[in-house]
């Protein structure tokens, strides 16, 4: 006697007016079952481009342990989108002799020709999601160009008020009074050849100044500080960002250092780390700039000049203990850094704002190798 059951799964993605809710799926779905009993399994708020979603995943687990004999969908594309993802999921359903049904698409998987038109239907599936997807890019990149705000939260010492451009609602940025002259400030500071990163976050560190929830770290100052939204963009930034590669939608002409810029990732740029500025588009933005462009400028190039910086796309290299090794007094990760012909391991945050007392002189190949030895006699304990 079979004691498996039925499934029935339901899958949304994004939950719009001319979608068919996860619920009325269900309701679809149970009208092949005749009054019989069954397991539910709902996905909402997951694409159908691949399997990782958490009940699709609990029910390829049920599967596998024998308690599915029957899986029910509404249509074919809310169990998957992805020609490889449905073919690797018919040879499983195959595999334990599981019947796969969509109760508006009458398929007979059982004959060749019905395994044929459930594959041409999968393939059109995958070919409208790569359609939409295609859509929304292109949308995407037609608002940059307009500038258009794209979303996310504002940066510091903006805020953001709604407007209309070219009879679509959208937002720009205007000053906020609290945190424009810290803006200010750390421009300023920067600005002057003698004052560093870890100079300006140990200033407002020491001060109890917030400028971040996470805390002003070197990092995030550089972010900001490369940041073209605060520069009031003259003819010179035209020039820099000309000379930088990036792809500038407005004339030479508009640049008239008033208006701050938006700069998007380009279309075509994969690495979204990459230090250069090829590709990218720049496009003058609704909001006034803040910052003069000969101190943005002055800021920027020194940024370039730091090696240091903005090389967050590396590969780690010197130590192999880089994230697995933590600051006993903060908790936060020790990073190697050369000094003097040797590898030292230093707190990370130590580095970034002087807040932490370090974890002491810890010279990287000696740690290496006392971790080794550790390691290689805790195995002995293992052994037969």
């Amino acid at each position: 006697m079979d004691n498996r059951i039925d499934a029935v799964y339901g899958r949304q993605s994004v939950d719009k007016r001319d979608s068919i809710s996860i619920e009325s799926q269900l309701e679809f779905c149970k009208y092949e079952l005749k009054g019989g009993a069954c397991k539910e399994y709902t996905d909402k708020g997951y694409s159908g481009k691949n399997t990782e979603r958490p009940h699709f995943q609990q029910l390829i687990k049920d599967i596998e342990n024998g308690l599915i004999k029957r899986v029910i969908v509404y249509k074919l594309d809310r169990i998957s989108r992805s020609i490889i993802d449905f073919a690797n999921m018919m040879d499983l359903f195959k595999k334990y002799n599981v019947e796969f049904v969509s109760s508006t698409e009458k398929f007979d998987t059982s004959t060749p020709m019905g395994r044929a038109m459930l594959n041409i239907c999968i393939v059109f599936a995958q070919l409208e999601r790569e359609t939409i997807q295609k859509r929304v890019t292109d949308a995407y990149h037609s608002r940059c160009k307009k500038g258009f705000k794209m979303g996310g939260k504002p940066p510091f010492g903006f805020r953001t008020e709604p407007i209309v451009m070219d009879g679509i609602h959208t937002k720009r940025f205007v000053p906020e009074p609290s945190e424009e002259e810290l803006v200010r400030l750390m421009f300023e500071m920067y600005a002057r050849p003698e004052v560093s990163m870890g100079d300006i976050c140990r200033y407002f560190t020491d001060r109890n100044i917030i400028i971040l929830k996470q805390g002003l770290t070197r990092s995030s100052l550089g972010r900001l500080l490369k940041n073209p939204v605060y520069v009031q963009a003259d003819l010179d930034v035209y020039e820099f960002f000309k000379g930088q590669g990036a792809v500038i939608e407005n004339e030479a002409a508009d640049f008239a250092g008033l208006n701050g810029c938006y700069l998007y990732q380009g279309r075509d740029v994969e690495e979204k780390k990459t230090v250069s500025l090829k590709g990218h588009t720049l496009v003058l933005a609704p909001h006034e700039g803040m910052i003069p462009s000969d101190i943005w400028l002055k800021c920027r190039r020194k940024l370039m000049a730091n090696m240091a910086f903005d090389q967050t796309g590396r590969k780690v290299k010197n130590t192999w203990l880089a994230g697995k090794i933590k600051c006993g007094n903060c908790g936060h990760s020790l990073v190697c850094s050369h000094s003097n012909g040797y590898y030292y391991l230093r707190c990370h945050h130590r580095i970034n704002n002087m807040t932490c007392e370090g974890c002491g002189l810890l010279r990287s190949r000696e740690m290496e190798q006392f971790i080794l030895n550790s390691m290689v006699q805790k195995m002995r304990e293992f052994q037969l």
